[in-house]
């Protein structure tokens, strides 16, 4: 197999709904507060908002054009789970999956508060049999875990999934290509985050590209 990068004219799409937008504003508040608060104290170094409008407007240009072969989508390292949200808020089934207690009670309160259904769990994103792609390709120790896999709890595997999000770290973007590349269905895609107006959004093939 092999990942095939894929259009994405997310630019062209319009900016979120109000629905949207007010979960987006209400999210960056919210995580603002929370780095304030764990600055001097816990932060978290793993922990970086990603550009929530920009996701948004992806979103909608793969929910529109049906890119997906289905409507599940998961999150890998969910923070807030916000994509996750805007993933429901676009009719998608919608999973997020974070390894970081503290973070996913954030997250919990933030999609209960705005009445958003998302099934998320504390776990880690790494399947089972996937530590030794790990183990040789991650430069960070944020995806060295002995936390659990979090797919038995959500009640899927990765291969059930049509569309994953995640925001690599600088220097893992090539683990979680690999994760997805390993453990992902033919067809589904991978949607990451990059910073500064930059997003990739890669099928899952057969063949080398």
């Amino acid at each position: 197999m092999a990942l095939q990068e894929t259009d994405l004219n997310w630019a062209q799409q319009a900016m979120p709904d109000t629905e949207a937008a007010g979960f987006i504003d209400d999210a960056q508040q919210r995580i603002e507060r929370f780095i304030r608060a764990r600055q001097a104290s816990e932060p978290i170094p793993s922990f970086v908002a990603c550009d929530f409008v920009m996701v948004d407007r992806a979103l909608a240009e793969i929910v529109d054009q049906r890119m997906a072969p289905g409507p599940v989508f998961c999150e890998w390292g969910a923070g807030f789970a916000v994509a996750a949200g805007l993933a429901a808020l676009h009719g998608m089934g919608s999973y997020a999956i974070e390894i970081h207690r503290d973070l996913v009670e954030q997250a919990e309160r933030l999609l209960r508060d705005r009445s958003i259904d998302v099934e998320l769990v504390q776990g880690s994103l790494v399947p089972e049999g996937g530590d030794e792609i790990v183990d040789e390709m991650a430069s960070q120790d944020w995806l060295k875990t002995n936390e659990h896999p979090a797919y038995d709890e959500l009640g899927i595997d990765v291969s059930d999934i049509d569309l994953i999000f995640a925001y690599p770290w600088p220097g893992e973007e090539g683990l979680i290509e690999a994760l997805f590349d390993a453990f992902a269905a033919e067809g589904a895609l991978l949607l990451t985050y990059h910073g500064m107006n930059e997003m990739k959004l890669q099928r899952k093939v057969h063949g080398d590209f």
